[in-house]
C-alpha cells in the first residue's frame, strides 16, 4: 500500500495508486446545495487535497473520478474556468511577499482572459479576469483559496512594520487589507461566479478581511461536513485493515489492542455536536509508512504565531482546558496574550470533547495522546526554560510512580525544579508566586499522559491539589509554599480527600510538600501510605535545606 504523505495533488494520488479516502459523495453535495464556503480545520489535515479534488471536479476530468461515489452521482461533468490561489507556501513576514504573490496571479490570469488598461487597483482587475472567463468559455468562474490566512497568521503579533506612503503599518493590518481588497472582489462578482470555496486554520467570523462581501456559509462545525477532512474509525477500519494487522505483529498485540492503542494515541477530534471520532490522516498514514509510533504532527512543526502567542499569554492551560465554553469564545479570529484559546483550538491542540444542548456549551480538551504530550512539552519549556528535557524528566517520573518509588520521584523533581532560571520564578506578590509553582507541578503531571492525573480536583469538603491514579496506586497529593509539608498531610486528613477511595484496592499514599519561594524548588516532603489496617503510617519526612539541594539526584536525561 502506497501512502500520500505530503502528496496534495489529487490527480497525482489516483494516477499513481497511492490511497485515497473516498469523501467525494461529499463534495457532490457541497457543489450542489451551495456556492460560497469557508473551512476551518488544524494544518496537515487534508484541506490542500480538499481543495485539489474540488479543482479537477471543476475541471471536468471524469476520468480521475471512476469507480469513486461521485461517479454514480454526477452526470454532467462541465468544465469552469478556475482561479486557483495558494497561500501555503512562502513566509508573509517577508516586506512585500503578499504584493508579490498577488500580483503574479492576477498578471497570469491576465494574460489568458485579457487585462483592462484603466483598471489598477486589485479588486478592479480581479472582477474584471471573472467577467471576461465568464465571457469567453460560456461558464461563471470556480474561485478556490487554500490558507486564506496564513499572510495574516505569518504576521500576527511579529510587531514588524513597513513603510507605506509615508505611514508605517503594523505587516498584520498591512496583509488584512491587502486580502480585504482581494477578496471583495467576490460581491460584485456574483454573476460571475458558480463557485467560491475558502479554507484556513482560523474562522472567519469577527475577520474584518471579510467585511467586503457576503459571508461564506461557515461548514466549520456542521455536522453534515465534520468528517470531510480527517479519517473515522470506519474508515480506519475499511482502508487500512492490512496495516493494522501488521502494526498488530510487530508491537505483539492483538488487532483490538492495537486499534486502542491507535486511538489514544491520534484519535479524539470533533468539529460538530454530532461528536464523530475524526483522526489526525498526517500522523496515520505515517505510522503505517515507517510501522513506528511516534508524534509526527506534533514534530512536523508549531505555528510560528502560535509560539509568539505561548510566549506572551498569561493564561494557565490548567484553566484553559475541561471547561464548557460558547462557541463564540473559540471561534473568534484575533487570539491575545489574555484571549489564547481561539488559535489554540483553532490550530488543533484543542478540540470539542461535549456538548452541552441546554446551554448550548462545548466542552474543550485535548484530542489526544499526541497533541496533549507535544503542547505540554512545548508550553513547559517556555514556560519554565529549564536546563533539561521536560519530555524526559515526565518518562522518568512516570517510571517512579509506576513502581511506587517516591523517593526517587521526590529526588527527580527537586533536581529539575533547581535548575529553572530565577528569573522565570520571580514573581510580585505570593498570590503570583503559589500561582507559579501549582502551575509548575500541574505541567509535570499532566506530562504524565499514561496515567489518570486530575489537578485541583472538586471533593465534598474542598480542592485537592492533585491526584494521580496508576495501576496498583494512588497519590494524593497537598502543596504548600513556604510552610510546612506536615500541613499539606494534616489538610488532606482533615478534608478527607482519600474518603472517595476508602474501597480500593490499590495502595494509597498521602504527600505533603512545601516549596520554597526562596530556593524554587522543594524543601519539606512527607508522605503517609494508608496501612492494612486502615490506619496512617508515616514512611518518609525528608526536609530539604538550601546547602543540601546539590545533594539531590542529578536530573540527567
Amino acid at each position: 500500500m502506497k501512502y500520500p504523505i505530503g502528496i496534495q495533488d489529487f490527480a497525482k494520488i489516483i494516477t499513481n495508486d497511492y490511497v485515497y479516502i473516498d469523501k467525494t459523495d461529499l463534495i457532490y453535495s457541497l457543489v450542489k446545495e451551495g456556492n460560497i464556503y469557508f473551512l476551518s480545520r488544524p494544518r496537515r489535515f487534508g484541506k490542500s487535497l480538499l481543495v485539489s479534488t474540488l479543482e479537477h471536479y471543476f475541471m471536468g476530468h471524469k476520468e480521475l473520478f471512476k469507480g469513486l461515489k461521485i461517479d454514480s452521482l454526477e452526470q454532467d461533468w462541465l468544465e469552469y474556468p478556475i482561479f486557483h490561489v495558494d497561500f501555503s507556501g512562502g513566509n508573509f513576514t517577508k516586506e512585500g511577499l503578499l504584493e508579490e504573490k498577488l500580483e503574479r496571479y492576477l498578471s497570469t490570469w491576465e494574460e489568458m482572459y485579457g487585462s483592462h488598461p484603466a483598471w489598477r487597483i486589485t479588486a478592479d482587475r480581479f472582477a474584471y479576469v471573472l467577467k471576461r472567463a465568464h465571457e469567453m468559455t460560456g461558464r461563471k468562474c470556480v474561485v478556490l483559496v487554500d490558507e486564506y490566512d496564513k499572510p495574516m497568521l505569518d504576521a500576527l503579533n511579529t510587531d514588524m512594520e513597513r513603510s507605506a506612503r509615508e505611514n508605517n503599518e503594523r505587516l498584520e493590518a498591512r496583509n488584512r487589507d491587502l486580502l480585504r481588497d482581494f477578496y471583495s472582489t467576490f460581491k460584485g462578482s456574483d454573476a460571475d461566479l458558480q463557485f467560491v470555496f475558502l479554507t484556513g486554520v482560523t474562522k472567519f467570523s469577527q475577520v474584518s478581511v471579510f467585511s467586503g462581501f457576503n459571508q461564506p456559509a461557515d461548514i466549520s462545525l456542521l455536522r453534515k461536513y465534520d468528517t470531510i477532512c480527517g479519517i473515522t474509525q470506519k474508515e480506519l477500519e475499511h482502508y487500512f485493515a492490512e496495516p493494522i494487522i501488521e502494526l498488530a505483529a510487530k508491537f505483539r498485540q492483538s488487532v483490538p489492542e492495537m486499534k486502542e492503542i491507535l486511538k489514544q494515541r491520534y484519535d479524539g477530534y470533533h468539529f460538530s455536536t454530532r461528536m464523530v471520532d475524526v483522526y489526525n490522516p498526517y500522523s496515520l498514514l505515517n505510522v503505517f509508512r515507517y510501522k513506528q509510533l511516534s508524534d509526527y504532527w506534533f514534530k512536523s512543526g508549531t505555528p510560528t504565531y502560535l509560539v509568539h502567542l505561548l510566549a506572551h499569554t498569561q493564561e494557565d492551560l490548567s484553566e484553559l482546558t475541561g471547561r464548557y465554553y460558547p462557541e463564540r469564545e473559540f471561534e473568534e479570529y484575533k487570539a491575545t496574550a489574555e484571549k489564547p484559546l481561539p488559535m489554540i483550538y483553532q490550530s488543533g491542540y484543542l478540540t470539542i470533547k461535549d456538548y452541552n444542548w441546554e446551554e448550548e456549551t462545548f466542552l474543550l480538551d485535548f484530542p489526544n495522546n499526541e497533541v496533549k504530550a507535544g503542547f505540554l512539552t512545548a508550553v513547559a519549556s517556555n514556560y519554565l526554560k529549564p536546563a533539561e528535557d521536560t519530555g524526559v524528566l515526565a518518562f522518568r517520573l512516570s517510571k517512579a510512580l509506576k513502581t511506587g518509588d517516591l523517593e526517587t520521584f521526590r529526588k527527580l523533581l527537586t533536581s529539575f525544579l533547581a535548575g529553572i532560571p530565577y528569573s522565570m520564578r520571580r514573581k510580585n506578590d505570593e498570590t503570583e508566586r503559589e500561582r507559579y509553582f501549582h502551575y509548575t507541578f500541574y505541567l509535570i503531571l499532566r506530562l504524565m499522559s499514561i496515567y489518570t492525573v486530575y489537578t485541583e480536583k472538586e471533593q465534598s469538603q474542598g480542592r485537592v491539589d492533585c491526584i494521580v491514579e496508576t495501576d496498583k496506586y494512588i497519590y494524593i497529593f497537598e502543596f504548600k509554599l513556604d510552610g510546612t509539608a506536615a500541613a499539606g498531610i494534616k489538610q488532606i486528613e482533615e478534608k478527607g480527600y482519600a474518603r472517595p477511595y476508602e474501597a480500593d484496592k490499590r495502595k494509597i499514599y498521602r504527600i505533603g510538600v512545601n516549596f520554597s519561594s526562596e530556593t524554587g524548588t522543594l524543601d519539606d516532603w512527607q508522605v503517609e501510605e494508608r496501612g492494612d489496617a486502615g490506619d496512617s503510617l508515616a514512611l518518609q519526612h525528608t526536609a530539604l535545606h538550601p546547602n543540601t539541594l546539590n545533594e539531590a539526584c542529578p536530573y540527567q536525561p
